[in-house]
Formats: C-alpha cells, structure tokens, sequence
C-alpha cells in the first residue's frame, strides 16, 4: 500500500511485536509500520474495531502504540531510534 519512491539514505531496525523491521531513520513509527505493510496499531476499547493512522498530525489518537515499554504513545508524532521496541495495542489486555 505504502512505499518509498527511493531508497532511504540510512535505516534503523526497530522490533513489531518482537519481529525486526529494518526502517529509514527519520521516519515517524506510524509511517515506518505503514511502509512495512501494517494497517492495525490497536483495538477500539469498546467495541475492540481495528484501528490504525488516519490524520498522521495527532489528532485523532488511531495509532495508538506501545513504545519501549510505554502504553498509549501515538505512532504518527514519534521518530523511529535503533532497537526501539513497538507493541500493538491490540485486544483486552491492550486497555487493562
């Protein structure tokens, strides 16, 4: 769905749900899993619904991630870093 239009000059390798990605470096997280062919960041905690990125600007809290350890992090307002680690937020125990 989403590709670069070149090469990008440097990548990091962050880890989806303990899978490595390799990414480019100055990509945001939602961007990068965007690029890497992932649609579903986390779950409607009502209804539990797939959600994923929709205004890329944080606004409207869709992407929704874990981020080394820290719950509710938005994917799209935070820059990719070597080793970092990003947990989907998916399911029950995404909203405990």
């Amino acid at each position: 769905m989403f590709d670069y239009l070149h090469e990008p000059p440097s990548t990091v390798t962050v880890f989806l749900d303990g899978k490595p990605l390799s990414v480019a470096a100055d990509d945001t997280v939602a961007a990068a899993l965007l690029t890497a062919g992932v649609t579903e960041f986390c779950s409607s905690p009502r209804h539990g619904s797939p959600r994923g990125p929709y205004c890329m600007i944080g606004n409207c809290y869709g992407c929704l991630v874990e981020i080394d350890g820290m719950p509710y992090r938005q994917a799209c307002l935070t820059i990719v870093a070597d080793g970092m680690r990003v947990r989907r937020m998916i399911g029950d125990e995404a909203h405990s």
